[in-house]
């Protein structure tokens, strides 16, 4: 009660100095040292006291302040170690506040790779402040009620690329430094501010309407550019037509960095994204930058120049980038696409109902509620009311909330303005406040979809038997249908006797579908001599998760052409994870193939801080299976354990207690306490005195 209690009151103090002080701008100064992990500078705050107040509070984690001055005169202050807290010096009006701060983040500013080695490679500095807040790293608010123009000069090794939120105004040299200026010219909450710096080349195109679209990429996936931001400008354009509101923003930036915490977020004009999602031709196939493209654009209007309120409408953020992300994938990959994902989604909903009983206004919601049936429940409204009158009051609700905070009756009131009819009380109900998903009504709106109703008639089917639904499969699996109707038909048969199937099998080969073929090497653990070649073509499929399955299921049902399967892998790579490289170095080694102790270091290597997290943790996984007490391996293993990233970090933590059961590691870990970084040493402590 203690707990949630302080919580409510902390809130309740800042949205009472919300209604009081209004902080107009905000212009800092501040230098990042990456070898130290520090930020420093000094800040200039312009604010407005609308009412009298005792005490204007700035959230501030773990800072230390000088030189505070309001109005130009120096006064006291309290630094809490949470927040900056100001108590005289300032009148009702127009106030300036200056100070000088720095600060050591633990979270929301993340370093990457060496910064002490000169030679440039994947070092990266970047922020995260959503749900980490930006105030471990800049004095600014926690609470997003409070919006602010930011303005940033950034001072950083003139050798790398310093992005940040808004226009680049200008450069200045700085010895063996640069200062970047950025410029903003409207306000939004703090957790949408941001820095992003790498080795990074960019290439410029602007939008239909005249924005300049900045696209990043770091000089060693150049040649994936084109790519991984395939389709950008006809996603910025048709989410400007959809939404019917102009871009908010004078400049829209899309920079990847290494092991990002999500997906990608949304900061205002700068998104940043994961580098899982820089791709080349083949690994699109398996995973793409669309959506996510899509979903933090579309939060440019939907969080960033309309922020809701609490988290109890968080759903007006992550339901519309939601959403908008798929209409825009309708747009591009069409209807059966469109519809497909909403029908995966609605069953995931569905089952997530059995256990979590929490609705989607409700702070507490998981991400499955805000997100997928957030979208959902637009997806009613705008099917309820049509896409016009849809579009109206979404564009209504922008224009009349832009860069202010907002609630879910906000929404529902334009709604009602332009739809009458529309029980919006009802909707807020059954699709808001209840946790059950609405299945029979989300249903009757997927059947609108021919695919969707062929698929749930093939579904059907299960009810049969196979030589009842042989001559239906067949003509399915040559006709244009839509992919997972035939990838169902393969579920369906993968337990019936091969030569039974194997027309089906040869036919769904010859649809060409990525996809389909796929299901075919997924569905097909026993591969007979007489199919043997068929399949072996799967080995050359535009699909890298398609590859590793094909040559995982040969190798274990011809171990007697193991040498032909590993030339064929010789030079594969795979994705970011380096899945296929991976893959082929694990099974020479195992095979004792010429190279093995070459392959073998470079497999080692893999496992080290010089990679991404998820070529580690394969590579972990992988060499431990080969040498259980590989030392270097096993001390990566443990820096695992530090990294900012948690699920590398939770990994490193389960890998170590598995290991730690069985005989002698527990010695192992110990003797290696003499070589562990202080950070390590608490790390591996820790998991030492659980047993």
């Amino acid at each position: 009660m203690r707990i949630l209690f302080f919580f409510f009151f902390s809130f309740l103090s800042f949205a009472q100095q919300t209604s009081k002080v209004d902080f107009k701008t905000a212009n800092g100064n501040i230098t990042i040292n990456p070898i130290n992990k520090k930020v420093f500078g000094s800040v200039k705050y312009v604010f407005e006291v609308k009412e009298t107040i005792d005490t204007i509070k700035i959230d501030a984690q773990k800072m230390t302040f000088t030189d505070l001055k309001i109005n130009n005169k120096s006064v006291k202050f309290k630094n809490s170690g949470k927040t900056l807290n100001l108590f005289e010096g300032f009148k009702k009006g127009k106030n300036t506040l200056v100070f000088s701060y720095d600060a050591f983040p633990k979270q929301t500013m993340y370093f990457n790779g060496d910064f002490t080695n000169a030679t440039i490679s994947n070092q990266q500095v970047w922020t995260q402040g959503q749900g980490k807040y930006t105030s471990h790293w800049f004095p600014s608010f926690d609470d997003v009620n409070e919006k602010v123009i930011f303005n940033m000069n950034i001072t950083f090794d003139k050798r790398f690329n310093v992005l940040a939120n808004g226009v680049l105004k200008e450069t200045f040299p700085n010895k063996d430094q640069k200062i970047w200026k950025y410029e903003m010219q409207n306000p939004m909450s703090s957790y949408l501010l941001a820095i992003a710096i790498g080795d990074f080349r960019n290439k410029v195109i602007a939008s239909k309407s005249g924005i300049p679209l900045q696209m990043f990429i770091q000089p060693k996936d150049t040649a994936k550019f084109e790519t991984t931001y395939k389709n950008s400008k006809e996603i910025f354009d048709f989410l400007e037509k959809e939404i019917g509101v102009k871009y908010p923003w004078r400049i829209y930036k899309q920079i990847p960095v290494e092991d990002f915490l999500y997906a990608g977020m949304e900061n205002t004009s700068a998104t940043i994204f994961a580098q899982d999602y820089v791709v080349d031709d083949i690994g699109f196939n398996d995973r793409n930058y669309v959506n996510v493209n899509a979903h933090e654009l579309a939060h440019q209007w939907f969080g960033d120049l309309v922020t809701a309120k609490s988290g109890q409408h968080h759903w007006l953020q992550e339901g519309f980038a939601t959403y908008y992300a798929l209409l825009v994938e309708r747009q591009i990959f069409g209807d059966d696409y469109f519809y497909h994902q909403l029908y995966r989604s609605s069953l995931q909903l569905r089952n997530a109902a059995k256990t979590d009983t929490i609705p989607v206004m409700n702070e507490k919601a998981s991400s499955l509620s805000f997100y997928q049936k957030g979208a959902w429940a637009l997806h009613t409204i705008r099917e309820a009311i049509g896409p016009k009158l849809f579009q109206k009051a979404v564009t209504n609700y922008l224009k009349k909330y832009q860069f202010k905070n907002v609630e879910t009756d906000d929404f529902l009131a334009e709604i009602k303005k332009v739809a009458p009819s529309f029980d919006t009380e009802k909707f807020k109900k059954s699709w808001l406040q209840d946790y059950h998903f609405q299945t029979d009504e989300a249903n009757a709106l997927l059947k609108k979809n021919q695919f969707i109703q062929t698929l749930f008639d093939t579904q059907q089917l299960r009810k049969k038997s196979f030589v009842v639904n042989k001559g239906t499969f067949s003509a399915l699996m040559q006709s244009n249908v839509f992919y997972p109707v035939k990838t169902e038909i393969l579920y369906q048969i993968k337990d019936i006797p091969f030569d039974e199937k194997k027309e089906l099998l040869i036919l769904a080969l010859q649809t060409n579908d990525v996809k389909v073929r796929q299901s075919v090497a997924e569905f097909t653990s026993e591969i007979p001599l007489d199919f043997k070649s068929q399949y072996e073509t799967l080995l050359d499929d535009a699909s890298y998760e398609t590859k590793e399955i094909a040559f995982m299921n040969l190798w274990k049902n011809y171990p007697e052409s193991s040498s032909v399967y590993l030339a064929k892998a010789q030079n594969w790579v795979g994705g970011n994870d380096k899945s296929l490289r991976i893959l082929f170095l694990t099974f020479s080694i195992e095979n004792q193939k010429s190279n093995s102790l070459e392959y073998y270091q470079e497999l080692a290597d893999y496992t080290s801080s010089n990679y991404e997290t998820s070529v580690r943790q394969n590579a972990i996984l992988n060499i431990l299976a080969i040498n259980p007490t590989d030392l270097k391996v096993l001390k990566n293993l443990v820096n695992a354990t530090t990294h900012y990233k948690w699920q590398f970090s939770k990994f490193g933590r389960e890998k170590i207690r598995e290991l730690l059961k069985l005989e002698g590691y527990r010695g192992i870990f110990k003797a290696m306490f003499v070589e562990l970084s202080d950070k390590e040493k608490i790390e591996l402590q820790r998991l030492l005195d659980e047993n």
